[in-house]
């Protein structure tokens, strides 16, 4: 995100102004004009660096009509800094911040305009390999140019050096696109950042605008006898339809909420499922609605619907299925229309039914299904009883959410569903309330509760949030809600729709089988074996460079945080298992809407919803919420599934960008974009809605077995890409995907250099080691050797703070990105298998936004104030890919290509590709 220069805070405080260079146009070397300095005297004139002060940059504006200006910086920090002491003004992307530096201008020429000028680039995401600014570098007497293996930022320039940009296009090795002038044509012949302020004293413990769930939890516990049962007041009988709904909110707070599962082994005994779902007998048609609610408890608490309380509820379900329309003197006990659940007589329990089928793995009658959209009224909302077609039709709120998360749930009803949405949207009171009745005007908590889970299903998460906030202010001192606005005593019917949509859940999402992901104990290869993955643990957990929950690629006083590099040392710790409570903080920041210093959270990172949504981007998100047992339909508010699949190309564009062909997603530009997105709609079981994205990264094969590292534009084969593609394709079980698995580790193999590193863009790269490590690792006994060779060279790279060089014979010390992927990539674990069991970790407090101007708390927007710190937070180019002019570390980058594909900068194409994919891994 670009911003304005007159607001950029700067890395080193001022003490001095920009330096102006201007004129004299002299031939130097190969005829290129160079504009020289007549500098203010508070700046730096060009003549005061010399071969040991100081330190030069030029920057060439010929494909501008101009030419070759000159900076100086007698006591440059980084590269990033030389440039803007030097005289020259940047501009940043909105994905990846000033970090990414994409255009560039200097007042001696064309009076200071950036180029290139909006028209030609718009600066949102990454530019194209064929136009953008490399950064290239030279030492004392070096007289010839080297692609920076680091960003701008993340580069410390030496007495002496020179530095130059130039725009236009280069290879991911940078063999290519180097300046027309030569180092000798450009030689002339600190205070820290603040601390980090101390935190505030804390946030309240219920974010403004959010329903208090702990009180509402224990409120509903309150209401079981004995723990496990609601009694009607004057009664000594279960009142079985309430204990359901209190087992279902319980279990959206918290899915092993013991209390749930008391009360669903009381339930579960066969005297209380009889009486409850089996009132004609053990043997006898059972009572679908309440069928149908056991069934939902099973799958809320992890126990078996199919055998509860001496009961196959899902099987009973199918069985007593009404089997055809019933008409005047013809009668089928229990039912009315073909399609319904016998005995059912509400729309709440054909609803329930379907999401339980559907949900325990059994595929409903179509009949079934389609029944509730028979239900619609004319207005798109759905009314609460089994009419027969043409019959009065009544919608309400409540009737129209439960109704419509069956039917997205079923899939293929996309045209009712939206006719639904359209109908919740409109009906919704200015308040953010739903009334109970379409003829009312005032808000009631359970349809409101019940709304509110439906369209943040839907993904329309701003409508749910106006709900939740308006619930927020009708809870009750004793934690529960009343039926009606204003009402003073709290009922269990209104309050448990509330809880589930005040815990951002909804009852097919409750209600998904889930499993608790594999884990493995903490990986600790044998002394000598490898790194120390706890050191390298400790250096990427350590304050200085994870701040907050998140990591910055560059200077952390920015308040811009690069959340693909921040997923990245997050696939670290989960791989590792060395420090699971700081994953979890990770994780929920992510999670829970947090925010960096300028407002952006993961999804201004992602840009779903947006003309520039990425498929790597979202794919990347998705892939962190299945490691660690999140559910990546409902992660941060997004359903990335959803969202992923609706990036999948439907044919080639016009230009590369957004679509190189049928199949890509939007944006990925890099193969370990499209790696990521196919491996996280393949972990999430869409193997047909990523057969398209499959066949597409399986036609970039080469005949060599290895990938290139750009889609749409020409680059050439290498390991990180190659080995994340093999990651990918390895979860698909057909011959002819392990085939192409097995070629590329055989090329991988072949890459391995005499030391046990691997080649990538920054050289005998870490990042590429590490990915090659995984990649291998999928035959592991067959290339065991290649496997310890390389955790050696990736021992010798890691240095006494934990941390790890990104590469070997590079520019020493630790970089967060390459300790990221080398810590991850060490200990062997495929992308595409990676999990960790959070089981046991606190979540901590994010911090919050204030409430609005005036009135009630706005919904929830969780924002972190002040990014003053001291903390480094990465220096590398990396493994996402950036190019050099990124600004960020180009080598670290294609190495990043693993990892990162959301984040860094770095010198190569392949590398700045992979960045635009979302980083390595």
């Amino acid at each position: 995100m670009g911003t304005d220069q007159g607001k950029r805070r700067r890395i080193r405080t001022g003490r001095r102004m920009l330096s102006l260079l201007t004129a004299g146009l002299l031939s130097l070397g190969a005829g290129v004009g160079f504009l020289t300095a007549a500098s203010p005297a508070t700046a730096d004139p060009v003549d005061q660096c010399t071969a040991t002060t100081g330190a030069v940059v030029a920057v060439d504006f010929g494909p501008f009509g101009g030419g070759v200006v000159r900076g100086c910086d007698t006591t440059p920090t980084t590269g990033y800094e030389l440039l803007h002491e030097g005289g020259f003004t940047t501009h940043g992307t909105v994905h990846d911040g000033d970090g990414f530096i994409c255009r560039i201008g200097n007042g001696a020429f064309n009076s200071g305009t950036q180029y290139p000028t909006p028209d030609k680039e718009a600066c949102v995401l990454t530019p194209p390999a064929t136009a953008y600014w490399s950064y290239w570098i030279a030492s004392p007497g070096q007289k010839n140019w080297t692609y920076s293996p680091l960003g701008a930022m993340s580069r410390t320039p030496k007495p002496g050096d020179v530095d130059a940009w130039v725009f236009g296009g280069t290879d991911i090795g940078g063999t290519t696109g180097k300046p027309a002038f030569t180092p000798d044509d450009v030689r002339a012949g600190g205070g820290s950042p603040s601390p980090d302020p101390s935190d505030p004293t804390g946030p309240p413990t219920v974010p403004p605008g959010s329903v208090d769930t702990a009180a509402t939890t224990r409120w509903l516990t309150g209401q079981l006898t004995d723990g496990e049962r609601v009694v009607d007041e004057g009664s000594t009988t279960p009142n079985h339809v309430l204990t359901t709904e209190i087992v279902y909110a319980l279990a959206a707070a918290d899915r092993k909420s013991a209390a749930a599962r008391k009360a669903a082994d009381f339930l579960a005994t066969p005297a209380q499922t009889d009486a409850y779902a089996y009132p004609a007998g053990k043997d006898g048609i059972p009572d679908a609605g309440a069928a149908a609610r056991l069934a939902l408890v099973a799958l809320a608490t992890g126990k078996d619907p199919r055998a509860f309380g001496g009961h196959d509820l899902l099987g009973d379900l199918v069985t007593y299925v009404c089997p055809r329309d019933t008409g005047d003197g013809e009668t089928v006990e229990g039912c009315l229309t073909k399609g319904d659940f016998r005995t059912t007589g509400q729309a709440d329990a054909q609803a329930m039914a379907v999401i339980a089928l559907l949900n325990g793995g059994v595929t409903p009658p179509a009949h079934a299904v389609s029944r509730l959209t028979g239900l619609q009224c004319e207005d798109g909302g759905f009314t609460g009883i089994l009419i027969r077609a043409g019959e009065w039709c009544d919608s309400d709120a409540s009737s129209t959410g439960l109704i419509t998360l069956a039917l997205k749930r079923a899939g293929g009803h996309e045209e009712a569903v939206g006719r639904a949405r359209a109908y919740l949207k409109k009906s919704q009171l200015a308040d953010g309330s739903w009334p109970s009745a379409s003829y009312m005007t005032t808000g009631a908590p359970g349809s409101t509760g019940w709304a509110a889970q439906a369209l943040r299903a839907l993904g329309d998460a701003g409508h749910a949030d106006a709900g939740v906030s308006w619930l927020s202010r009708q809870q009750l001192p004793q934690g529960g809600f009343g039926f009606e606005a204003g009402e003073s005593d709290p009922r269990v019917y209104a309050t448990t729709p509330v809880a589930v949509a005040g815990a951002k859940s909804d009852l097919v999402a409750l209600t998904t089988k889930r499993t608790d992901p594999p884990t493995t104990p903490p990986i600790t290869p044998p002394a000598g074996a490898g790194p120390d993955l706890k050191k390298g643990t400790a250096y990427l957990t350590d304050t200085e460079h994870l701040i907050r929950g998140r990591y910055y690629e560059n200077a952390p006083a920015s308040g811009f945080a690069d959340y693909g590099l921040t997923i990245d040392g997050a696939f670290a710790l989960a791989a590792t298992g060395h420090d699971n409570a700081t994953l979890r903080n990770i994780v929920d920041f992510l999670d829970k809407g947090g925010k960096d210093g300028t407002g952006r959270g993961i999804h201004d990172w992602t840009k779903i919803g947006t003309e520039y949504a990425g498929g790597g981007f979202i794919g990347k998100t998705a892939l962190l919420a299945e490691v660690v047992g999140r559910d990546p339909r409902d992660f941060g508010g997004k359903d990335l599934i959803g969202a992923l699949a609706g990036t999948v190309c439907p044919e080639k564009s016009a230009t590369p960008r957004p679509c190189a062909a049928k199949g890509n997603y939007r944006y990925a530009t890099s193969v370990f974009s499209q790696s990521l997105g196919v491996m996280a709609q393949l972990r999430a079981g869409e193997t047909a809605a990523a057969k398209e994205p499959v066949a597409y990264l399986k036609s970039l094969q080469e005949p060599s077995g290895a990938w290139p590292s750009l889609i749409g534009e020409p680059s050439g084969t290498e390991v990180d890409s190659t080995a994340m593609a093999a990651m990918a394709l390895d979860l698909l079980p057909d011959a002819e995907s392990q085939a192409a698995v097995d070629k590329a580790l055989v090329w991988l193999a072949g890459q391995q250099l005499p030391d046990g590193g691997f080649p990538g863009a920054s050289g005998n790269s870490v990042n590429s080691a590490a990915l090659a490590v995984q990649g291998l690792s999928l035959d592991a006994p067959r290339y065991g050797e290649g496997i310890a060779d390389a955790l050696a060279f990736l021992a010798s790279q890691q240095n006494a703070d934990g941390g790890f060089n990104v590469g070997k014979g590079g520019q020493p010390g630790s970089d967060v990105r390459a300790s990221a992927q080398a810590v991850g990539g060490a200990t062997g674990i495929s992308f595409g298998t990676l999990a960790r069991s959070l089981d046991g970790t606190t979540p901590q407090p994010v911090p919050s936004a204030s409430p609005g101007p005036s009135g009630p708390p706005s919904p929830p927007v969780i924002v972190t104030p002040g990014e003053d710190t001291g903390g480094t937070g990465g220096t590398g180019g990396g493994a996402g890919g950036g190019l050099a002019s990124t600004g960020t570390g180009a080598g670290l980058l294609a190495a990043a290509a693993a990892a990162l594909v959301a984040g860094g900068w770095a010198v190569t194409r392949a590398a700045r590709r992979r960045r635009e994919a979302g980083g390595t891994a």
